[in-house]
């Protein structure tokens, strides 16, 4: 197998999040060198000469369409490749299509690429973290998905929202499924190390029960707004894979909420959800214990039960 391209990027999959993510990872400057692999080859080339005709305003790179050959040397493989979101549809719904497409896919990259990371995010993208790891034969720290790093980036969103102040000053997380069974950590959540109920209060806001409620839904609910009213979200999910990419390429130790399979992290083992983890050039490098109440840990509880039984109908039953 070839050496490791530490600046060489893949992208598996050419729907709007796969050339989405492609822009965004452009826009950065990560790397000198990204394919681009679609079973519509057209598609591939078309988004490839799209995205390379802005490279005269960013940095010097070579963006190309693409065969599984091709990504052999690519330090980090983004698989978006999965049927999209229908309206109405939950991303466990999504389940049996993209299970499918990932049999086919996961086998092609791992053929050709043992040494680099995968990061998934195909939904639902914690299903599909546990599939491609058992399809891959990578180890668990280089196989991982981009979990709740959107939903967390959400609700930092609306808290900022909410309170008036710069996001990215508010640290929360968003934990367990990417999905309907997700959970905010209200009781860790603060804002420059004000514990967020202290921090409303000072700003006049005394409504927490609601407040969390409100803000929680709209967090779960995003999607299907967007979906509901534009068809696809892709912007927001493409700017988490270029931040977990530089996590990885600058070695930053980052602690961001990817979806990666737990060994006894509360409690929970042998299935992927998203919890606190430290990201660097080997990928998962670390998990970071969180501190949950009683509520948050009946939910994420519930969510990883849920994440099971999916796993156990789909996959372990195939």
């Amino acid at each position: 197998m070839a050496e490791i391209n530490s600046r060489k990027a893949a992208i598996i999959g050419c729907g709007f999040v796969g050339a989405a993510s492609t822009f965004a990872l452009m826009e950065s400057g990560l790397f000198t060198e990204i394919v681009l692999i679609d079973r519509n080859r057209e598609k591939a080339e078309g988004e490839a000469l799209d995205i390379s005709h802005g490279l005269p305003f960013a940095k010097p790179m070579q963006i190309y369409a693409g065969d599984y050959a091709d990504i052999s040397d690519a330090a980090i493989i983004v698989v978006t490749a999965g049927a999209g979101q229908e309206p109405g549809e939950t991303r466990l719904d999504l389940v049996k299509k993209n299970v499918g497409i990932f049999k086919s896919v996961i086998p092609e990259i791992a053929a050709v690429n043992k040494k680099g990371i995968m990061l998934i995010v195909a939904n639902p993208v914690d299903i599909l973290t546990y599939a491609a790891k058992q399809l891959s034969g990578f180890p668990e720290n280089r196989v991982f998905g981009s979990g709740t790093t959107l939903d967390t980036a959400r609700l930092k969103y609306l808290l900022g929202q909410h309170l008036h102040v710069d996001s990215r000053s508010v640290h929360a997380f968003i934990i367990g499924e990417h999905g309907d069974s997700e959970i905010a950590a209200w009781s860790s959540a603060n804002v420059s190390g004000i514990p967020l109920r202290n921090f409303c209060e000072l700003n006049g806001h005394t409504s927490h029960e609601e407040a969390m409620r409100e803000i929680g839904e709209g967090v779960k609910n995003s999607a299907y707004h967007i979906i509901e009213k534009k068809g696809a979200t892709y912007y927001g999910i493409a700017m988490s894979v270029r931040r977990i990419c530089e996590a990885i390429v600058r070695d930053e130790k980052t602690i961001l909420p990817v979806s990666s399979i737990q060994h006894n992290n509360h409690g929970i083992s042998g299935i992927a959800l998203s919890m606190p983890a430290i990201v660097g050039k080997d990928g998962i490098e670390g998990t970071v214990p969180i501190s949950l109440n009683s509520r948050e840990e009946e939910a994420l509880q519930h969510s990883a039960e849920t994440l099971e039984n999916i796993i156990r109908e789909n996959l372990l039953s195939t």
